[in-house]
């Protein structure tokens, strides 16, 4: 039974970057190829780090220069607020990094899973631990923490599944439905895609509104030529309310998400399946 079509796809080469939109693609074992695909660690920490910690790190964007393979990661091209552009792997893409983000950062291409020391978590910023939740996911003191048990236990040993970059399951997707959904809760806010970083946009099947995806959970999909398993809804954070790009920060983005879609908006799910999958392709149940 058809449930939706794809109506964008989008790849992030550096975590936590504005990314790529992309015609089609191939899904493997770890989602997209190059999603995901550099990372900037925070070297006064010792810790991988994204846009929860890095907020600025959203005012740039990423793009692949040659196409990534499943075992091969090239260098991105890093485009910075001023326009400048450069590569991953050049020499002064640190430095300059470092000057924005007021950090000194180095980027590094994903490392194999055995290489457990350069994922690993260190202790954190604040020592209060409920403090240091509200910080990074952007909570007031009056709203509920997100249920942080619904995520795999090396999450709180690692900043990552080991091997990946992502924040805990290789693809994200997201339904326009739930985009229209939060505007007709908060009419003054602007609820842009971009600032929930799906890899699979997805137009609902005839009149579906609401947040329909969280009625995929547990499910199996069949998106395009690949079959995944819909796993959980996706808890959003202060990434969320930054600026990027056109879109100003707005708080109200997350107080409406936290208070008119229980914390989640959009859902994880793993591969089950490889397969391509195009814009325009039809998302069924499988």
């Amino acid at each position: 039974m058809a449930v939706g079509r794809v109506t964008e796809i989008w790849r992030y080469p550096v975590k936590s970057m504005g990314g790529e939109q992309l015609a089609r693609c191939t899904i493997g074992e770890r989602g997209i190829p190059g999603d995901r695909g550099w990372a900037v660690r925070d070297e006064a920490v010792g810790e991988i780090r994204g846009a929860k910690k890095l907020p600025a790190l959203l005012l740039l964007s990423a793009r692949y220069l040659e196409e990534p393979a499943s075992d091969r990661i090239p260098p991105a091209e890093i485009v910075f607020p001023d326009g400048a552009r450069v590569r991953t792997d050049a020499p002064e893409a640190a430095p300059r990094l470092t000057t924005l983000l007021g950090r000194r950062v180095t980027l590094w291409p994903l490392r194999p899973p055995e290489d457990r020391a350069h994922y690993r978590r260190r202790l954190p910023d604040n020592p209060d631990l409920e403090s240091e939740l509200r910080e990074v996911f952007g909570r007031l003191p009056d709203e509920p923490l997100p249920d942080l048990s619904v995520f795999s236990q090396e999450l709180f040993e690692y900043t990552s599944p080991p091997g990946t970059y992502f924040d805990a399951l290789p693809l994200h997707l997201l339904t326009t439905a739930s985009l229209r959904a939060l505007e007709r809760a908060n009419a003054a806010s602007r609820f842009d895609r971009r600032r929930f970083r799906p890899n699979f946009l997805i137009e609902p099947e005839g009149a579906a509104e609401g947040l329909v995806e969280n009625e995929w959970c547990g499910t199996l999909l069949r998106v395009g030529g690949a079959t995944v398993k819909v796993e959980m809804g996706t808890p959003r954070c202060s990434m969320t309310t930054q600026p990027q790009a056109d879109l100003a920060k707005d708080p109200g983005v997350l107080r409406t998400v936290v208070r008119h879609a229980a914390q989640n908006v959009g859902v994880y799910a793993s591969v089950v399946t490889a397969g391509r999958v195009a814009v325009g392709d039809a998302v069924e149940r499988a």
